[in-house]
């Protein structure tokens, strides 16, 4: 069951038999993922919501990521596979089977994000077992690039601003680690939680970054660099340059 609030509180039933761990918008459709290893696309303006099913991993979906132009899905399951959804390939009558099937994690797969500035760049993170951060091109359906943290991965986060990504992490530091992209080389280590770090969040600008950690803590850190300035708006009046006229 999922409840979600706008003017009124609605609840979603019938999608799942088992409890829902992963949520994903992607205009007025949420996704759903749940224990029993099915998702769902509600579109919520509908009365009967449930528009799609995919039904690919055999045991709890924990990871959910919309791709920004909307186009593709990224699912990340306990099962340790990421799976790769088309949404050109949706079929409303039979359950859609997916593009792409990465099964090189070692670990569940809870931590995925989508480049900005490369549309078909999917990053994924592993847990304890595994421990890496993969990078996966979904337009050819391969992996470009591995590198191993040393601790599980919760979360990850692109930067609008750079070519940068901003991982989270557990056990044993509970840290926060910047990579450079492509060369996936470490920038940098914060630390300041003493749990797992679960959820990161990036401000408007992209300057700021939120975590949320197990120990019941909220951080504010300045990661990414700021966005360039934009540039003095020039005044297209004919003449606007001159004072006068000779």
């Amino acid at each position: 069951m999922v409840s979600f609030w706008s003017l009124q509180l609605r609840t979603l039933k019938g999608g799942h038999r088992a409890r829902v761990g992963s949520l994903a918008w992607n205009g007025h459709i949420l996704t759903t993922g749940g224990m029993d290893g099915k998702i769902v696309n509600n579109d919520v303006r509908l009365r009967s919501q449930i528009v799609n099913t995919y039904r690919g991993h055999r045991r709890e979906v924990c990871g959910l990521k919309w791709s920004l132009d909307g186009k593709q899905l990224a699912s990340g399951g306990n099962d340790n596979v990421v799976h790769i959804w088309d949404m050109s390939s949706v079929s409303s009558n039979s359950p859609t089977r997916w593009l792409y099937r990465f099964n090189e994690h070692k670990a569940a797969v809870k931590a995925l994000a989508w480049c900005p500035f490369q549309g078909n760049l999917l990053a994924s993170g592993g847990g304890g077992g595994d421990c890496c951060v993969k990078l996966w091109n979904t337009g050819m359906g391969e992996r470009v690039n591995s590198v191993d943290t040393g601790s599980q991965v919760c979360a990850l986060l692109w930067s609008k601003n750079e070519r940068e990504l901003l991982s989270s992490h557990g056990l044993t530091q509970n840290q926060l680690t910047l990579w450079k992209y492509p060369s996936m080389l470490k920038i940098a280590e914060l630390q300041g939680h003493t749990s797992r770090v679960l959820h990161m969040a990036q401000s408007p600008d992209g300057s700021t970054v939120a975590s949320a950690a197990a120990d019941q803590t909220l951080r504010f850190w300045e990661v990414f660099g700021t966005p360039p300035a934009a540039p003095p708006k020039r005044n297209k009046m004919p003449f606007a340059d001159f004072n006068c006229i000779r």
